[in-house]
């Protein structure tokens, strides 16, 4: 992936609200966003269904230009469960919620 902007990857994310709703039952989504220590950054979804609460994510770095670069092709799923260990390794989204929703 070349480098883009955060605004770029929201409005993708975005874009397929309504056909993962569909395709997943899902009862609510929006985006994540979470700055982490020095380059890190990670945006995917968050998601909620059941009354459960999914943070769904790739991890990208950001550039000095403020923009985003995909650092590994790799869905991690995080929970509002703080006993509950994150999830990784997902090589889609697709991957992600037919885990999760099965």
């Amino acid at each position: 992936m070349d480098h883009v902007t955060i605004d770029q990857i929201r409005g993708e994310l975005q874009d397929s609200f309504e056909t993962l709703m569909e395709k997943y039952n899902i009862d609510d989504i929006g985006t994540f966003e979470e700055e982490g220590p020095e380059d890190d950054y990670y945006i995917g979804y968050t998601v909620r269904k059941n009354g459960r609460v999914y943070m769904v994510h790739m991890p990208f770095a950001k550039t000095d230009e403020g923009q985003l670069e995909l650092a590994r092709q790799e869905w991690t799923v995080e929970t509002d469960d703080p006993t509950d260990e994150d999830i990784s390794g997902f090589p889609t989204i697709d991957a992600v919620f037919e885990q999760l929703f099965k």
